[in-house]
């Protein structure tokens, strides 16, 4: 697995991937993953964001569109990862309609959890850890 722009630019310069799967949190951050797509589209690769995790869904639906409106224009070879459970624990929790992303209502990455969902699993403060015991 690639955990930044280096090692991405290594595999796309030998052609050894035929999609860009980044993972937004391995890697170092918005711009490293911003620079990991613009190396991809130079190398004619698409990017497939990973979102299989708790809150992924929430960051990277926000990649997908950077990924249209600013760097390939496209979305015939395009697609994203989606994992539908635990949205219900975040703000401004992901949706889908028409086998698309639907941009977030609100400014920021959506990736803001609930108060009473971090009080609740805050491990091991969480009431959800200190019932288990």
């Amino acid at each position: 697995m690639c955990q930044n722009r280096v090692m991405f630019k290594q595999f796309l310069k030998l052609h050894a991937m035929q999609f860009c799967q980044i993972d937004s949190c391995r890697v170092g951050g918005v711009t490293e993953v911003l620079a990991i797509m613009v190396l991809a589209r130079k190398f004619g690769v698409p990017v497939v964001p990973h979102a299989g995790g708790v809150g992924l869904c929430e960051l990277v639906r926000h990649y997908s569109m950077i990924d249209y409106v600013l760097i390939s224009g496209k979305m015939d070879d395009r697609m994203c990862e989606f994992a539908d459970h635990l949205h219900e624990h975040f703000t401004d929790p992901a949706e889908i309609r028409n086998a698309r992303y639907v941009l977030p209502y609100r400014p920021g990455f959506s990736c803001e959890m609930k108060g009473e969902a971090v009080n609740e699993f805050q491990f091991p403060e969480g009431t959800y850890w200190k019932n288990q015991h």
